[in-house]
């Protein structure tokens, strides 16, 4: 047992040394070198940028009310979530965990924090930009966090593809049957929009971006290809009360967080005017007729009918 004992000590000791290593590394490193980060207003240049690396950052879109009030929700979710895993498996990876997929109606769009999120001027302004048009529709409220103890890479990958039949997914629809178009030839038809209620750093599992891969038809590497530039190509540093808007076909993935504390970037995603992927209910129709006249348009297709009772709670799989 005393040989036990020793052995595990040692263990410990190595792993430690292995994360000031790789906290170092990161802090040196870690990060988009010359990231544009643009300020509220500037709306013109927001979609070049995005148009350009699939994705944009821009700072001071929340005040501190709201960011308050955003991380505290935030802060709820994960409690609930995070007492359901005790092993911190996460439904993400170990220690990752989609705000989404820890729902039963794949959304957070039925709690207040993510409903505030509906009336913020820069994002609208800002995607219907992206679109050409006011008129596209909110898809989920949803998001994601990571907690310290997550010193895994989640694997480069997108979040829209071209059609797979329904026992793969039920979640897909672009189909060209002549094989000549693929999604990834189309202008961007889904837009998400993470929301930062802290900052984000090189240390807390920043979201690496790869730029312009939006459009690439070039087979995603595996954590095995990553080149290492890959790996520390991440949208940091950010800061709280900012936004960063995403064409979700772009290759983005996790990071470590080697921080001391939960990273969480809750979202809203976004369908073009011009396109639909079935949408599954994530508000009642008694919330939805509280909402401002801008957001019952933006979540018409996510509302349960009046006569239905929507079960809201949480899960560590979706369902």
């Amino acid at each position: 047992m005393a040989m036990m004992d020793g052995a595990q000590r040692v263990s410990d000791v190595s792993a430690e040394a292995d994360l000031e290593a790789l906290r170092a590394y990161l802090e040196a490193n870690n990060g988009i070198r010359g990231l544009d980060i643009l300020e509220p207003g500037d709306t013109r240049h927001a979609v070049d940028l995005f148009r350009r690396d699939g994705f944009v950052v821009i700072a001071n879109v929340l005040d501190s009310a709201q960011t308050e009030l955003l991380a505290k929700g935030c802060a709820d979710v994960a409690a609930d979530i995070l007492a359901l895993d005790d092993g911190r498996r996460g439904n993400r990876g170990s220690h990752r965990y989609s705000f989404g997929g820890s729902s039963l109606t794949r959304s957070q769009l039925h709690r207040p924090e993510w409903q505030m999120l509906l009336d913020i001027p820069v994002v609208d302004e800002v995607v219907s930009a992206i679109f050409g048009s006011s008129d596209y529709v909110l898809r989920a409220a949803s998001g994601d966090f990571c907690l310290p103890g997550a010193t895994e890479y989640q694997p480069l990958h997108s979040d829209v593809g071209d059609w797979r039949d329904n026992a793969t997914t039920p979640f897909s629809a672009f189909h060209d049957p002549r094989g000549h178009v693929t999604i990834r030839d189309l202008p961007c038809p889904y837009v998400c929009v993470n929301f930062l209620p802290q900052d984000v750093t090189r240390l807390n599992g920043p979201t690496r971006q790869i730029p312009g891969t939006q459009h690439s038809r070039t087979k995603i590497p595996t954590l095995e290809e990553e080149p290492e530039w890959m790996r520390l190509s991440t949208v940091c540093p950010a800061p709280a009360g900012a936004i960063m808007v995403r064409d979700v076909r772009a290759w983005h993935g996790g990071t470590p967080n080697v921080s001391d504390a939960i990273r969480s970037i809750p979202n809203l995603e976004f369908y073009a005017p011009w396109f639909r992927e079935p949408i599954v209910p994530g508000i009642t129709y008694g919330d939805y007729r509280k909402l401002s006249e801008r957001a019952q348009k933006l979540v018409r297709h996510c509302v349960a009918d009046s006569s239905e009772t929507l079960v809201t709670g949480t899960t560590l799989r979706a369902p």
